[in-house]
């Protein structure tokens, strides 16, 4: 029993340190997960034969109704960035606050928002924003830090505001481990946490992150304000142009999201009319015959990737729970001083730090399925509440240095004025601003349930 939990230590202490080498993610997770089933074999702390139910797990998660939704929520993101359609409600947005000092960072934060809401996709937006609004913030005199800073924060809205991906796979992931959870305890027929549910407990944090970076900007086009000079436009042509960009996106939005709050159609569903959606109002801008090759070998690409770190992290975690990791996590978290809060501030440091490695994917697939079973049962650990603190966690993960993803995105597309050290130090007041964030929904669980409980009543 204590090789095995000693073998399980190593292989997460072994994966840590491929990713730091450089290594990719789903193959250090499979190639390391194998390595040491076939030590742990040898030494005789595990029976190979456990590897047998692999691939009923792999054809498990390619019939996954649910993960069925990330290709047609990636593709419906993608389109728009190819079409556009974003690009002309940066450029409208834009004018309509440019007069105001902070405008054009106001106006990046709103249309980060409403993107988010639309296309789900971070890198999508980072670099629709990075190309259309840093070079036009550097033109008009902007603090190169508070410019790339806005953009990169603004771009991880699509982390956290539905439809996003993560929340899709976190979603997923997290009802896999409530039930289990419940399971252990002896509830046989057990409740589910759903899509759903994530989507409508995201929505108030998201708009509260919103509300919190706005502030900011406020707060720093009055005591700086040099850093963010106005910029002239004429608000009457800018509104009559903003109405017509703003109706494509919003009618989107109330389409796939007001169909799955509302449940009219599961999130696999919305994601369809979504990607439809999406196919009409590019064929405004755009032919579809030029359009739909991109965006499909697009839309793949992303798709396998997620796909591929899923079927790494399934292997390592069936090695880790014939190793009993799962049965040691349970131990470490409920003998942690402070009780259930001990528990959780341990699994939310531990997340941040592992965003510095791993992005949220990553993360999603091979630490939720670890912690979250222990975690959910313990009292009073309500489960759209831990979702949704894991997900507002998870989103500092994309951007804070050295490795955040939406950093190196906006990187290959800042121009040459703005330096890697612009980025990393304009980004830091946006990383505390999260943990901030992350304060007031740990003391205010409601931001979090009520929206489900009003829709779902639970």
């Amino acid at each position: 029993m204590l090789l095995a939990e000693i073998l399980a230590v190593l292989m997460v202490a072994a994966v840590i340190a491929a990713l730091m080498a450089g290594y990719p993610v789903a193959l250090t997770l499979a190639g390391v997960s194998l390595a040491f089933a076939i030590l742990g074999h040898a030494l005789g702390a595990m029976n190979f034969a456990i590897l047998g139910a692999l691939p009923q797990r792999i054809f498990g998660v390619m019939t996954n109704d649910v993960l069925l939704a990330i290709p047609l929520f990636i593709f419906m993101g993608v389109m728009l960035e190819q079409s556009r359609i974003a690009e002309d409600l940066l450029e409208r947005m834009g004018r309509l606050f440019g007069s105001l000092r902070g405008g054009l960072g106001f106006s990046v934060v709103i249309v980060g928002a409403l993107l988010a809401a639309s296309t789900g996709i971070v890198g999508a937006t980072a670099v629709t924003m990075g190309l259309i609004m840093l070079p036009a913030m550097m033109r008009h005199g902007y603090d190169p830090r508070l410019a790339a800073g806005t953009v990169a924060a603004s771009a991880t809205l699509a982390q956290i505001i539905p439809p996003s991906t993560v929340l899709v796979v976190l979603g997923d992931q997290l009802n896999n481990s409530y039930q289990a959870a419940q399971l252990a305890k002896g509830a046989f027929a057990p409740n589910v946490i759903s899509v759903s549910d994530l989507f409508a407990g995201a929505i108030l944090p998201g708009l509260l992150l919103v509300g919190l970076y706005l502030g900011y900007l406020i707060a720093v086009a009055w005591l700086r304000p040099a850093s963010c000079p106005p910029v002239g436009a004429d608000a009457a042509v800018a509104k009559t142009g903003l109405l017509e960009a703003l109706l494509a996106p919003t009618l989107l939005i109330v389409a796939v999201l007001g169909s799955i709050l509302y449940g009219v159609a599961t999130p696999t569903e919305a994601a369809s009319v979504g990607a439809v959606g999406a196919m009409l109002l590019a064929a405004r801008k755009a032919s579809l015959t030029k359009l739909l090759m991109p965006v499909v070998e697009k839309t793949t690409q992303i798709t396998a990737m997620i796909f591929l770190i899923l079927i790494g992290a399934t292997l390592f975690s069936l090695v880790f729970r014939a190793f009993g990791g799962d049965d040691m996590v349970h131990r470490a978290l409920t003998n942690l001083p402070g009780g259930v809060d001990g528990a959780v501030l341990a699994v939310m440091l531990a997340m941040f730090l592992l965003g510095f490695v791993m992005d949220a994917f990553e993360i999603v697939f091979v630490v939720v399925p670890i912690v979250a079973p222990a975690l959910l049962k313990m009292p009073g650990v309500d489960p759209v509440w831990l979702g949704i603190m894991m997900a507002v966690n998870l989103q500092t993960s994309y951007m804070h240095p050295p490795l955040g993803p939406t950093l190196f995105y906006l990187r290959g597309v800042a121009p040459p004025e703005i330096t890697t050290r612009h980025i990393y130090v304009g980004i830091i007041p946006f990383v505390l601003i999260q943990i901030f964030a992350l304060v007031v929904l740990w003391s205010m669980p409601g931001l979090a349930t009520m929206l489900p409980h009003a829709l779902y009543g639970r």
